[in-house]
């Protein structure tokens, strides 16, 4: 590649008219010495010395050639550097068989699923957990846990483990998936449960002005996570959570509560339900309802009923008897 730098005769002297190339040629202008003294003076604006004023054109053209050797001299130390860089690169993207692209600078994203994320399984149960991803070619996967490990099935994009003896209330299962040197992972949650094996409510009570309910929940697990509830009708009259309890065994609840009779509630059917709520699953148990029995009468209550009651039948027939005699009365005048 050379340079051209084109002049301008215009009588009085010669004028560079410009420079065509490249922009790397400014680097020369911390180069020192005569060389670059010649070369600002074939760049300057100004025109030429006088003793070139009336020389032919011969010479002009003549002091011209020799101004662009000086040039080409000067930029070609510029040149191998750049192309031995331009060779550097070239052999970087050449491999032994020919040429290929360079590697990309990031790996494509890829997701990693464990499915189901929430179990629930009685205690001393297993469960399968399905681990995927969409990575093409995934460089490994693992599984990290400490439930007791059984058989591992795969395929493509995905891995299946078996957990055996699940006995702990709640357990974090950790699924790898590593693609293109970059490692992801999901979590899913196991929880182990024992539904109560029966939900008793005795019958009701009336030990002066209130009944007496008890209820008995048998056989159940976690008991910290158990919800006893009495309902009266459809309305909930009382709630006790277990969360204060931290056993890891199987256990029995009773309880017992006290309800002030009205009589309003003779009749009402009264239901024992136990719920245990599992961080989103609810296991719900229920008892058969129970009746509220008649509210007794004391001695004194019995004789006021008695004496209400007589009293009004005195009332009316009092009343009665004004009546018919108002009526008779009428009747003889007409």
């Amino acid at each position: 590649m050379g340079w051209r730098i084109p002049f301008l005769n215009c009588g009085s002297g010669v004028y560079t008219a410009g420079l065509r190339g490249p922009p790397e040629p400014l680097s020369l202008s911390a180069r020192g010495g005569a060389e670059e003294a010649v070369l600002r003076a074939s760049l300057s604006p100004e025109p030429a010395l006088a003793p070139w004023r009336g020389a032919p054109q011969s010479g002009l053209f003549a002091m011209g050639s020799l101004l662009l050797l000086l040039l080409l001299l000067l930029l070609s130390p510029s040149y191998p550097r750049g192309a031995s860089a331009r060779r550097r690169r070239s052999a970087r993207t050449q491999g032994p068989g020919g040429p290929f692209p360079a590697p990309p600078e990031t790996s494509a994203p890829f997701w990693v699923r464990i499915s189901p994320e929430l179990k629930a399984v009685p205690p001393g149960g297993s469960v399968w957990l399905n681990c995927s991803s969409s990575c093409p070619l995934p460089e490994g996967s693992s599984l990290r846990t400490e439930l007791r490990r059984g058989d591992t099935l795969s395929g493509p994009g995905w891995v299946s483990y078996q957990l055996l003896d699940v006995r702990a209330w709640s357990s974090d299962v950790h699924c790898f998936v590593t693609c293109a040197g970059e490692t992801r992972g999901a979590t899913a949650r196991i929880t182990a449960y024992k539904q109560p094996r029966s939900v008793i409510l005795e019958p009701p009570v009336l030990m002066g002005s209130e009944y007496t309910l008890r209820c008995h929940v048998t056989h159940v697990f976690p008991v910290g996570f158990l919800v006893v509830i009495l309902r009266r009708g459809g309305r909930v009259i009382y709630s006790e959570s277990l969360e204060r309890f931290t056993g890891r065994d199987l256990a029995n609840v009773t309880l017992t509560y006290a309800l002030r009779a009205r009589p309003s509630d003779f009749g009402q059917p009264v239901t024992c339900y136990a719920r245990l709520n599992l961080d989103g699953l609810v296991v719900l148990s229920s008892s058969a309802p129970m009746t509220l029995p008649v509210l007794a009468w004391s001695p004194a209550s019995k004789a006021l009923a008695s004496t209400s009651i007589a009293a009004l039948v005195g009332i009316l027939l009092v009343v009665g008897a004004l009546c018919l005699r108002k009526y008779l009365s009428m009747k003889s005048r007409a």
